[in-house]
């Protein structure tokens, strides 16, 4: 029997994962994205190799948030200029971009290292339905919970 099980090119294939955001609550959606997109979900998972997947997300316009963080919750950045605070809220950033608030939410909960950006380029984020990735999806999350309903 060989030693090398783990380090194989099979083990290390990256797969492709489509996520449907609609109904979905952000944060637990994106702790999900963020388990794949590092690897954490294989067995020959490291935190300093790179072994994740790609996942692609669509209906991104239609994901929620719980109680009232649409109003209340806060994206901050800042201009590099005295008194460039920039605040901009949930509903307003949806309204500019649906995508990058689960962008956000998806870098926050990935390691701060050289390897979040590496990881980020595998996110692939979609406000509607038709994205141009439909022959590489080998798993589906999300659609089983919809269909049931």
């Amino acid at each position: 029997m060989s030693q090398a099980i783990g380090n194989t090119a099979l083990a290390y294939a990256r797969t492709w994962h489509l996520v449907d955001a609609r109904q979905r609550v952000l944060g637990r959606m994106a702790t999900g994205i963020a388990t794949t997109l590092m690897g954490k979900h294989k067995p020959i998972y490291d935190p300093a190799s790179d072994c994740g997947d790609y996942v692609v997300v669509v209906n991104a316009k239609e994901v929620l948030v719980s109680g009232r963080k649409a109003e209340q919750k806060l994206y901050r950045h800042h201009t590099g200029y005295p008194g460039g605070l920039k605040e901009i809220t949930f509903n307003q950033l949806k309204e500019k971009d649906s995508t990058e608030a689960i962008r956000k939410a998806v870098s926050g909960m990935l390691p701060k290292n050289r390897l979040r950006d590496v990881r980020l380029e595998r996110l692939y984020i979609f406000d509607g339905e038709d994205h141009p990735y439909k022959e590489n999806i080998i798993k589906r999350h999300g659609l089983e919970q919809q269909q049931q309903k």
